[in-house]
Order: structure tokens, then sequence, then C-alpha cells
């Protein structure tokens, strides 16, 4: 008696849930009465990193809340960021990587909301070349893409199998090279992510051994601007994040659609889209685990000698959690 009262009180507590959801993704897609305004954001080619953005644009979330948006796709979060620097962009899509360095080169930029969490870097090496375990990737050719957040997990794994960066000979190799510069032998090994992967493995499998890259930390894709410019458009931030917001409450609901679209818009493989999806959490938020994982790789930074800093800055500061505590309240997450 008491399980079938505690079952149907759960069941109504989904079905709850569910249309509570459904009234918030209703509710949140009235359009927008003013004039529409133009905005331009650099995403990273990558499904994990972008797909809210394309499916907000899919769905004409942005339209609907008076945004005319032109999507600039890159091969890596850095270069998006740097062109927004240089005033092509009005936002980027990046990793926390990206901006922990440029808050070390004193760059006046903030994140305004992380889209998504990951975990798809990996070290690939190949056999032929005499890796078959970490410990023979000592004096090997290793390749990665300089200022990104693969540097990072790259040194970060070899000091926890107890290489140290001095043990190896460090190749800068730009994403879009990945797979020609493994498979051509420039590098023994590379520092990857998907969907570079996918290719390096229809070129060489079964010759490689790969490993996860990032010891299990999770990674964030932020969406980034210029200090000046949240200060001067919080209401187009706002409509931002609604559009972003109305994505991920799609996403939630429309699992299949929403990765039909971002496969359509990139020509994903079926085998990419199910592996992004299952190592990437979607979400709109402003957790306190990024302003840590920030602190690790600002320490990580200076420890190393890749900025003449001596102490981390404050990362609250680069955060503009202004918007996001308007359009979703219960989604910051950050000690003051």
């Amino acid at each position: 008696m008491q399980r079938n009262l505690l079952a149907v009180i759960a069941a109504i507590a989904l079905i709850s849930l569910a249309g509570l959801g459904a009234w918030h993704l209703h509710s949140s897609q009235k359009a927008y009465a003013g004039a529409p305004e133009n905005i331009t954001i650099g995403v990273p080619m990558m499904a994990d990193s972008s797909a809210l953005i394309f499916i907000a644009d899919d769905k004409h979330f942005f339209s609907d809340n008076g945004l005319n948006v032109t999507l600039k796709v890159y091969d890596a979060g850095l270069y998006a960021v740097n062109d927004m620097l240089n005033g092509k962009n009005d936002l980027a899509v990046a990793t926390e990587f990206v901006i922990v360095g440029k808050s070390l080169q004193h760059e006046k930029i903030r994140t305004i909301g992380s889209i998504a969490k990951y975990q798809i870097h990996y070290l690939i090496g190949r056999r032929d070349r005499g890796i078959e375990d970490v410990s023979n990737l000592k004096g090997k050719k290793i390749g990665y893409a300089r200022g990104t957040s693969g540097e990072f997990y790259l040194t970060r794994f070899l000091e926890l199998h107890g290489i140290s960066i001095s043990d190896v000979v460090l190749v800068d190799v730009g994403p879009s090279r990945y797979a020609d510069a493994i498979g051509d032998g420039t590098v023994d090994a590379i520092l990857a992510w998907d969907p570079y992967t996918d290719e390096i493995r229809e070129r060489l499998m079964p010759d490689l051994v790969i490993w996860p890259a990032q010891s299990g930390q999770l990674g964030y894709w932020n969406l980034v601007c210029r200090d000046d410019w949240a200060k001067e458009h919080p209401e187009l931030i706002n409509r931002v994040l609604r559009s972003i917001d109305q994505a991920d409450l799609y996403a939630t609901y429309h699992p299949d659609d929403a990765k039909a679209i971002v496969q359509e818009r990139r020509h994903y493989s079926d085998k990419y889209i199910a592996a992004t999806w299952s190592n990437t959490q979607f979400s709109l938020s402003l957790d306190q685990s990024l302003i840590l994982a920030m602190e690790d790789e600002g320490r990580w930074m200076i420890a190393n000698n890749f900025t003449s800093e001596k102490m981390i800055p404050d990362y609250r500061s680069y955060i503009y959690a202004e918007g996001l505590q308007e359009i979703k309240p219960y989604a910051v997450n950050i000690i003051e």
C-alpha cells in the first residue's frame, strides 16, 4: 500500500516537473517586440562547444528575442576570442583556459555564462613509433595547439604520469592539421579533441594508442565578451542568454531533434554526435567550480612560466553574472 502511494507521488512529481519545464519553454518563447539588433558570435566548430548556439539559431530563438545573429566558425575558441578582442566579433565561445590566459595578459574580458561542460581531449600516439605505454612518450615529439586548453591538459596529463615537459619535444600544431601532423610523422603523438580525433582514427586505426587526457577534470565552454561591451549592452546580453536558455530547454525535452540540428549544421558523423552528447553536459550556468578550474589553471601557468605574473587574479572579476541572475537566477552559484 505504502509502495503504491509512493509510486503515485513520484509519478505526480515527474508529471509536474515535465509540465513546469514545458511551461517555462513555452513562456520563454514570446517574441521580442522591439527592432532586431545585429550581433556576431564567434564559435568553435566542435559540437560540444556550440550545440546550444546552433540550436538557438536553427529554432529562431535568437530572432524571437530580437537578435539578428551572424555566426562565424573557427578551428578553436582562442581564435574566436582573438577576433573578438580585435572588434571582429561581439561575443565568442571559448574554454575557461583561454579566459585565464587572457587574464594574465591583462585583457578586459568577461564570461556571461558557461554553456557546456566537457571531456573531449585525447592523447593519441602511434604504435609504430614505439608508443604502447605512457612511459614510452619520453623523448617523443608531441603535437598540440599552443595557447588552447589542450596545452594545459597535455602537460597536466604528463605530470600526473611522472613525465616533465623537458622529457618530450613539444610541437605547435594548428587543430586543422592534427590528422596530417600525426599521419605524416611530423609528430609521434598528438593532443587532440573531437571532432579532429575522428579523422585521426579513420586514417591510422588500429595502429594507435589513445588515452583520455583530461584525467577526469571537466572543461567549460563559455560565452565571452569584452568588459566594455558587457557594460554597454546589458539588455542585449539578457536576450542572448534568454535565447541560449531556450535552446538548453529544447535540447533537454527534444534531444534527438537537437542532435539532428547540430549534426546537419556541421555535417558530423553519427558516431561523433553520439560521443559528444555522452561526454558533454549542456547547460547554461555560472558555477563556483568554474572559478576553481580557472584558479587551478592560472597557478599552473605561473608555475610553468607561461606568464611573468606571480599572482592569479580574482577570477570573479572576469565573470559578468548580472545577465544570468536576471534570466535564470538559480543557475548562478558563485561565492561572493
